[in-house]
């Protein structure tokens, strides 16, 4: 059954939300929700975080008016394209004045607002994007999205083409949305379509497409999708790096920074480079990775001592990289979670209390009693490491 009303969404029912509606002459249909929290509350995903956005008859100004006039903060966030933030409470709404595109180029499009609805859904990029929402509830479907949403379908909105020259970012969130909400199948026309434009995307920033591919990767299943990426050019990944990748997701992976790990093996300054990763996210990347060449290399101890709670993620990615069998996994495991890793508990300065001058020869023997330590499963107490120095001399 399509139904014909949203029911029991939390924030339509939030009286803050009512109030932006009532301002907005949302009670006449000119102001409604539109967008990912209308497609995802249908669908019962909404996430506590999720951005309230609306669409509107009023242009901006008219929208700052009535929503200062009743009490509403409103700023002009992105006022050149139509778009002004509401703020009442807790409660932040992006409202969007209906647009039509005059013009595109492939990355930006010029735009003339407009009090047609049906118009301004032709203008978005899947069906069951453009979805609407009125105050009361009620639906607003001009293009059968509901139904597409429900079968698990990411269509594009007529022609797929079309839709992707004017946004070539489009077909990197084909196939996101083909993840998170399509059951990783794809439209045919539409994968036709990404297809072909796979040799015209050389226009996109990287920042936009590493976004794009962060939220693909951190999502539940999406390791077939990364297949279809790879098999039209979009993703060069060969099956090597894409096999541990559906083996991490059957283990139960879902870790954006673990399969960033999975996907750059070698090390991560090209992907860095390629999606303009934040420090962070590749730094993170990096220490899985790490702790699952040492855990491969059976070194559960190092893992744990130089990578922490990353080698819990690094197992793993070590699991999927190695093709382990369970019971490998399961004693790996069982060997990291008995380690009561702490740091080193000699340092510097007791060698130096001991007569050591400071120098190579008192860094080198640091490394050597950190090696012991580490490789004795951390038992080692400091009277058994401070009189190992005089072997060591």
């Amino acid at each position: 059954m399509i139904p014909e009303r949203l029911e029991g969404a939390e924030w339509l029912g939030r009286p803050d939300v009512q109030a932006i509606f009532g301002a907005l002459e949302g009670a006449a249909g000119r102001t409604r929700a539109v967008g990912g929290i209308v497609r995802d509350s249908l669908i019962g995903r909404v996430r506590d975080k999720t951005d309230i956005d609306m669409a509107t008859e009023l242009l901006p100004v008219a929208v700052m008016q009535k929503a200062r006039a009743a009490g509403i903060a409103a700023y002009p966030t992105g006022i050149d394209h139509g778009t002004v933030t509401l703020r009442l409470g807790e409660t932040s709404v992006e409202v969007t004045t209906l647009r039509r595109d005059v013009t595109t180029d492939g990355r930006h499009a010029e735009v003339a607002f407009g009090t047609d609805w049906v118009e301004d859904a032709q203008r978005r990029d899947f069906t069951l994007n453009a979805l609407y929402c009125c105050a009361d509830g009620r639906l607003f479907d001009p293009l059968g999205g509901v139904g597409d949403l429900i079968n698990g379908r990411v269509r594009f909105i007529g022609d797929a083409g079309q839709r992707i020259a004017e946004d070539g970012l489009r077909v990197y969130r084909f196939f996101r949305f083909s993840a998170s909400h399509g059951g990783q199948h794809f439209d045919p026309d539409g994968l036709a379509a990404c297809r072909d434009a796979v040799g015209r995307l050389g226009h996109l920033s990287r920042e936009r497409v590493g976004s794009e591919m962060l939220r693909m990767l951190a999502l539940p299943k999406v390791a077939r999708t990364l297949g279809a990426m790879a098999a039209i050019g979009l993703l060069e990944r060969p099956e090597t790096i894409l096999r541990p990748l559906q083996l991490y997701e059957d283990l139960g992976g879902h870790d954006a920074a673990a399969r960033l790990a999975l996907l750059a093996p070698e090390g991560l300054e090209a992907l860095q480079a390629e999606w303009r990763l934040a420090n962070d996210m590749a730094g993170r990347a990096a220490r899985i990775g790490g702790a699952a060449t040492l855990l491969i290399e059976g070194k559960p101890n190092w893992a744990a001592y130089k990578y922490g709670e990353e080698a819990v993620e690094g197992l793993a990615v070590a699991a999927a990289r190695a093709d382990w069998p369970r019971d490998l996994l399961a004693e790996t495991a069982r060997d990291l979670g008995r380690l009561p890793v702490a740091p080193l508990p000699v340092s510097g300065k007791d060698l130096v209390a001991r007569g050591m001058r400071p120098g190579p020869e008192l860094g080198a023997i640091l490394q050597e009693l950190e090696k012991q330590w580490v490789e004795s499963g951390f038992t080692l107490d400091p009277e058994s490491l401070l009189g190992a120095v005089q072997a060591l001399d």
